[in-house]
């Protein structure tokens, strides 16, 4: 793992926290006429087994439409209300394609009509040749967690019709007419040429000319008009070097712990509006990111032309070690002649003393002020922050003393810091900003959702008043004192949704829908609350289902993919009626389908749902599949499949069968299977995912192992004396820790791509639960598994690790430093690797060696 210091990691001094072995309980073997022995297979016999259950989940696996955009007819003319663009899997295809449906104005309630998928383009191949994407989408792939091919995202433009999209290492755009009347599909999509070298990443449609479309090439921003074919380069940070040592600087690019941590997977963002000079000719404005990386370590991972022996080269700041400097910049475009880039009228760092990270950015929807959401390097302090564009000075003019800089700013134009968080646990960072637009240059008022203030994330309407502290800032401001002086004075905070559940997501209007956990923490459900009446929420979504929702861009109808435990999921369409006087009360009718539920497996049993009240005072929930072939009196061996870690959620009331589908062919098999989410998981508010604040790995087993208990209890067929952990990531992580701790109730552990050793992890993820190593030194040594493998059993067959070659996640060093840790401690282990493989496993083959690896491990050793 390139220059990791090993040896510093290895002589941490090794102070051992035995919170979780002071238990001295000793689990009792069970009456060997008791037990249920699961029948043993061979190799091939298990393959025949996961050969059957995969071949039922690659029928409805990714099948589901997506990102959805309903587009209503410009007239009133035709049978059909709106036309709704998506992404989808048609039947007999195996790649994500560019679709659309026709929805009715009028329909049969007494028939149910099922929308046709409809083909937007003609006879294209969005995949790769082979299948084989550049190393930048590969990467994008896996920090996005796609496992699909063909069309992954696509950018639309309504009032032209363009759409835009990236495909076959390529871009492509083609027109459904827009404003203009809908035009017949399919069509032919044109290609967009380029002078590039190198592969155009993140491409846009420029929302005020849609002529123009920028992109990212060799981590630098561009910009081309396809009506002309002209193209530009707006930004010269990367020289185009070989050696990433000397190339460190980017724009426009969002950097690996902000797409791993923060789920933001751009680094640019295209202004609204658009101002027209006395000429005619237009001027485009850009927000970037321009990021710096020279002092952040370089690792290398294994290449995945491994017959080359070469390495991949990444930027990858290791918890406690230096992040990239950052900074926010203007580029502007003359469509007539060249563009030109603008900094901040004083250092990033100036302005903003206190900022790490730049987590969210945009545009107000009139282009006046950029905003921009910042957070501080121990993520416990988020700002809020307005950026007028004549903040930003153009580059290159003689660069007179900061003073004159500050001077030449007009009046009113400065940073406007219009909301900010503080914590002492941490911040998640969500999506849910929507800034109204203003009706006095005095003050602005915006939709936030703000979860530090009781706990749970919930809906605010804030207005803020323009008139930081900071007033004469143009004629006496002083760098050094940067850190309130933007601050804006909260004028009204209106508090829309409260109590212990959580708001999850928006779609905006005069009433604000929402999806929340309001009826309980294990569904998802569309709800809506009006700007008036905040006390009065209304769920439009039925329950006994978890539902993922899009709503029209006019609020007239909603797209619900939804299921349950038991249920593989619709995708059904509904339409609002009702009074237009009452809008809050409008009933959701069933309209139209777009996808019916899949038959279930014929050996498919949903897990039961259970709760129960914990030691720690909350009341966890889990899910125990069931054994098939449940006898009387017998004993079944059990597996504890396990992720336990911050921002997922296992147990919830949705179909387990696609993603999950091997718990239930364990159960097929005679295991119990059990699912707790215990303290650190999601959804459940701040305190409950705040119990690991500073101590990964300490409580999480406690949660566990008392599930496991209860439902050996309330059950009476589990043998607590056959119990396996298995989990992937943060879940191989809780196995490898359940093993150490607990060895005494854990027979096997079954580790996928565990962090062994959290100082060598990144700073993003870490720090945001754990600090900084100097600042909690005792925490980080308590929870690295590398460190504590003497407290690991004796006997051989008991620990199997297995991880991708070339993780750049977690990367195969966690893995490698931990067996060197076995070895010298005369430990037994077991470890699988997948050469080929990163931090998800992709390849089918590999996929299904690892599901054959792990029901041959477990009959043979449980």
């Amino acid at each position: 793992m390139g220059n990791v210091p090993v040896l510093s990691l290895a002589a941490v001094k090794m102070t051992a926290v035995d919170d979780l072995s002071d238990s001295t309980e000793v689990v009792e073997m069970e009456d060997v006429s008791s037990q249920f022995f699961v029948e043993k297979h061979s190799w091939d016999g298990l393959r025949e087994i996961i050969h059957g259950s995969r071949k039922y989940s690659g029928m409805i696996i990714n099948k589901a439409p997506h990102d959805f955009q309903f587009v209503q007819k410009h007239d009133d003319s035709g049978p059909h209300s709106h036309r709704l663009y998506y992404l989808g899997m048609p039947y007999g295809s195996r790649e994500n394609s560019l679709l659309y449906s026709e929805i009715p104005k009028k329909i049969r309630k007494e028939a149910l009509l099922v929308l046709s998928w409809k083909q937007m383009l003609d006879h294209f191949q969005a995949t790769p040749h082979h299948g084989v994407y550049s190393r930048e989408e590969e990467l994008l792939r896996e920090r996005k967690r796609l496992g699909v091919f063909g069309i992954t995202s696509y950018d639309y433009h309504e009032q032209s019709g363009l759409f835009l999209f990236q495909a076959s290492n390529s871009l492509f755009y083609c027109h459904d007419g827009g404003h203009n009347g809908f035009i017949a599909a399919p069509m032919k999509p044109v290609e967009i040429k380029t002078q590039c070298s190198g592969i155009r990443m993140d491409p846009k449609i420029c929302p005020g000319d849609p002529n123009f479309i920028a992109f990212i090439n060799n981590n630098d921003l561009w910009v081309t008009n396809i009506e002309s074919g002209g193209e530009r380069r707006l930004t010269f940070c990367h020289k185009g070097l070989n050696n990433v040592k000397d190339d460190p600087k980017s724009a426009g690019v969002a950097t690996f712990v902000i797409q791993e941590e923060f789920d933001r997977f751009t680094g640019y963002w295209w202004c609204p509006a658009v101002s027209e000079g006395a000429d005619g000719g237009k001027t485009l404005q850009l927000l970037y990111e321009e990021v710096d990386e020279s002092e952040v370590e370089i690792i290398h991972v294994p290449s995945p032309a491994l017959e080359e022996r070469k390495a991949d080269v990444y930027r990858y700041p290791r918890t406690g070690s230096k992040n990239p400097q950052i900074s926010l910049k203007l580029a502007e475009i003359q469509t007539d002649e060249d563009g030109e880039t603008k900094e901040l009228v004083l250092p990033f760092k100036t302005l903003f003393p206190g900022v790490e990270y730049i987590t969210r950015a945009g545009w107000t929807k009139d282009g006046k002020y950029a905003w921009a959401v910042f957070l501080d390097r121990s993520q416990q302090k988020l700002q809020l922050v307005l950026l007028p564009p004549a903040l930003f000075l153009p580059v290159g003019v003689e660069d007179p003393q900061w003073e004159e800089h500050v001077a030449a700013m007009p009046e009113g134009v400065q940073p406007f810091v219009i909301y900010e968080e503080v914590t002492d646990i941490w911040i998640n960072v969500h999506d849910i900003f929507y800034p109204f637009v203003q009706t006095s240059n005095d003050e602005i008022s915006f939709l936030w959702v703000n979860e530090s203030k009781t706990g749970f994330c919930h809906l605010y309407k804030i207005t803020s008043l323009l008139q930081p502290g900071c007033q004469q800032w143009t004629k006496d401001y002083t760098p050094s004192d940067g850190e309130n002086d933007f601050k804006c004075s909260v004028k009204e905070e209106v508090t829309l949704t409260s109590g212990e559940w959580e708001v999850l997501a928006r779609h905006g209007s005069s009433l604000v829908y929402f999806q929340g956990t309001k009826d309980t923490p294990l569904e998802h459900h569309l709800y809506v609350v009006s700007y008036d009446s905040p006390g009065d929420i209304v769920r439009l979504t039925k329950p006994g289902f978890s539902h993922s929702c899009s709503v029209s861009q006019n609020f007239d109808m909603f797209i619900s993919h939804y299921s349950n435990v038991s249920t593989p999921p619709f995708v059904h369409v509904y339409k609002l009626v009702g009074s237009d006087s009452d809008p809050l009360h409008k009933e959701p009718e069933f309209w139209a389908s777009m996808m019916e539920a899949a038959g279930c497996p014929a050996d498919y049993v949903p897990p039961e749902i259970f709760s129960f009240p914990a030691k720690s005072g909350f009341d966890l929930y889990g899910m125990l599949y069931k054994p098939h072939n449940l006898k009387p009196g017998k004993k079944h061996p059990a597996i504890l499949f396990v992720y336990g870690g911050p921002q997922v959620q296992l147990v919830n009331n949705s179909y387990k069968g696609v993603k999950y589908l091997r718990l239930n062919t364990l159960a097929s098999l005679g295991y119990a299977v059990v699912v707790i989410d215990g303290r650190g998981s999601c959804q459940r508010g701040l305190k409950f995912e705040g119990a690991l604040k500073n101590k990964m790995g300490q409580v999480e087993i406690e949660d566990q192992v008392e599930g496991l208990q209860y439902v050996a209890d309330k059950y009476k067929f589990i043998d607590l004396s056959r119990v396996a952990i298995h989990g992937w990531s943060y879940g191989g992580f809780l196995s490898l820790m359940g093993l150490i701790h607990r060895p005494n109730v854990f027979k096997v552990a079954v580790a996928g791509a565990p962090v062994t050793v959290w100082m060598a992890y990144d700073t993003g993820y870490t720090e945001r639960y754990m600090d900084v190593p100097e600042n909690n030194l005792q925490g980080y040594e308590a929870g690295s598994v590398a460190l504590h493998v003497d407290k690991l059993p004796n006997e051989p067959n008991r620990l199997l690790i297995l991880h991708g070659f070339l993780d750049e996640n977690v990367h195969f060093f966690h893995t490698n430093f931990l067996v060197s840790q076995l070895i010298r401690a005369g430990k037994p282990y077991q470890l699988q690797i997948y050469p080929n493989e990163r931090h998800s496993i992709r390849c089918p083959e590999s996929g299904e060696h690892y599901e054959i690896m792990l029901l041959y491990f477990l009959q043979q050793n449980l």
